[in-house]
């Protein structure tokens, strides 16, 4: 299993980047797919979700409003639209896929990661 993140960049405050994450080895309909981020010195956290059948998103509370989840089954991608953003967003973030039907929150709960992406936002 393969899960490879790009799309990670410098840019200002208020800026948008558009992170994409390509799986292969896994039959990514059957998968919940997940974004998590960490920032240096800090734990990963959660960031938001999105179910197999792309009826479901779920986001933290920080990323409400501004970023936005989606994933194209037929193409074994997932998308993470950020719009709005801020130096706190600042971390690497990383894809994952969840064989659980449910959307968690939790980063032992998921099965498979990426590599990570690094997103740099300046003041």
């Amino acid at each position: 299993v393969q899960l490879v993140e790009s799309g990670g960049g410098l840019v200002q405050a208020g800026g948008s980047l558009r992170l994409s994450c390509t799986a292969s080895g896994l039959t990514f309909s059957w998968y919940s797919m997940g974004w998590f981020r960490q920032a240096p010195g800090k734990e990963r956290e959660f960031v938001a979700a999105i179910n197999r059948d792309v009826i479901s998103t779920y986001y933290a509370d920080s990323v409400k409003g501004r970023f936005t989840i989606s994933r194209d089954n037929a193409k074994n991608s997932v998308h993470l639209q950020m719009n709005s953003l801020r130096p706190e967003d600042t971390a690497v973030y990383f894809c994952a896929a969840d064989h659980d039907t449910e959307l968690r929150t939790t980063a032992p709960d998921y099965d498979y990661w990426g590599q990570g992406t690094q997103v740099t936002v300046s003041s």
